[in-house]
């Protein structure tokens, strides 16, 4: 279920991508999805799963999230996909994201699997990041 944090920490985590030049460069422009356009040009990323758990100590309101994004890629063979793989990870780990209403109290990688799919053709790339946040 999401919450106020989980979108604006989703928000925060589409509009970073979005700017930052390196993952543009691996994708061939800006193409993060929440939901890709029919018919988008490999490679791209999209906004995956979520996982939100209470994480107050004490009296002190806080939320544990689990983000899945997901790499696609065709060019023939996984170095693509670790690539972009790779790109999230400079582009997130540890990354100072500005949340609406919300304070980041971390965001860190937490694990990524690059796989072949049953199309033969298509990698993809599963990057995990876990979060904290606290209301302001």
């Amino acid at each position: 279920m999401p919450t106020p944090a989980s979108v604006a920490l989703r928000a925060a985590v589409h509009d970073a991508l979005v700017a930052d030049a390196a993952l543009a460069a691996v994708l061939g422009g800006p193409k993060v999805y929440d939901e890709p356009p029919r018919g988008a040009a490999f490679p791209y990323v999209t906004l995956g799963e979520a996982r939100v758990a209470d994480f107050a100590a004490g009296s002190e309101p806080a939320q544990e999230h689990q983000l899945t994004l997901h790499a696609w890629s065709r060019q023939g063979g996984h170095r693509e996909a670790h690539a972009i793989a790779g790109a999230l990870l400079q582009a997130l780990d540890d990354a100072p994201l500005a949340l609406t209403d919300h304070a980041l109290v971390n965001f860190r990688f937490a694990v990524a699997d690059v796989r072949r799919e049953a199309d033969g053709r298509t990698y993809h790339a599963l990057v995990r990041f876990r979060a904290v946040t606290e209301p302001v």
